[in-house]
């Protein structure tokens, strides 16, 4: 069983590789390209929910098809947070990955998929394995949001918390990730790094360098429990 990291773009998905030792293979995908280091395959899927699901169900078939099936996904990146809880350059990993704009507007406020109905609108990550994550790599740990829209005002970062009390951070690829990771019965994890704060869109305070460096750091720290629980979980089972 090996471990699916899946990241939006290439410079997260170099920073997650730089973590592992050993020679890189490269393994082409439809539109993408997984890079393989050792139990670890990681995924540059493309930003948003969409593209990342999409991503993630091509690479979880692949694996399966090469008789070599993940036992893991893992959604990472940067991201921006709520902060002072979390602070640039500061980690989080989710103990709940939420989809907090996939829903309907009505005249009384939004409404999640879930009222109207039908859908899920979160995933819960195994707490075992958030919690050993957390321990060895010092993260937060709290809900993350998957948005389509990155947050650019105070009112919108307001009303995200006042939503979904708790919120640590936001992201675009988290909820996609473990949607096609649910639909192949294969459990999730989301790690971020913290670049930004959300809310209004001040580039010059952005630290994505420091959130790259803490994201190599995070999965060099967390190597060995992500690939040892993954093993074991797959043992027990």
């Amino acid at each position: 069983m090996r471990v699916l990291v899946v990241t939006a773009v290439p410079v997260e998905r170099d920073a997650v590789t730089r973590a592992f030792g050993g020679a890189e293979e490269q393994l082409p995908l439809p539109g993408a390209e997984l890079h393989r280091r050792g139990a670890f395959d990681v995924l540059a899927g493309g930003a948003g929910p969409a593209a990342a699901a999409a991503a993630t169900a091509f690479a979880l078939a692949s694996g399966a098809l090469a008789s070599s099936p993940y036992g893991l996904v893992v959604s990472a990146g940067i991201g921006g947070a709520f902060t002072p809880v979390t602070p640039l350059g500061s980690l989080v990993v989710a103990d709940g990955i939420v989809a907090a704009d996939l829903g309907a507007e009505t005249a009384e406020g939004f409404l999640p998929v879930t009222a109207l109905g039908f859908g899920r609108d979160r995933f819960a990550p195994p707490p075992a394995l958030v919690r050993e994550v957390a321990a060895a790599t010092g993260a937060a740990t709290g809900p993350v949001l998957t948005v389509s829209t990155v947050t650019g005002t105070a009112e919108r970062a307001g009303a995200l918390l006042a939503a979904h009390p708790g919120a640590l951070a936001e992201a675009m690829e988290g909820f996609g990730v473990a949607e096609a990771a649910a639909r192949a019965g294969v459990p999730v994890l989301e790690v971020r790094a913290v670049s930004n704060a959300v809310g209004p869109r001040d580039r010059d305070a952005w630290r994505i360098g420091d959130a790259l460096a803490a994201l190599t750091d995070a999965f060099g720290a967390s190597a060995s429990v992500l690939e040892g629980w993954n093993s074991h979980e797959n043992l027990e089972g």
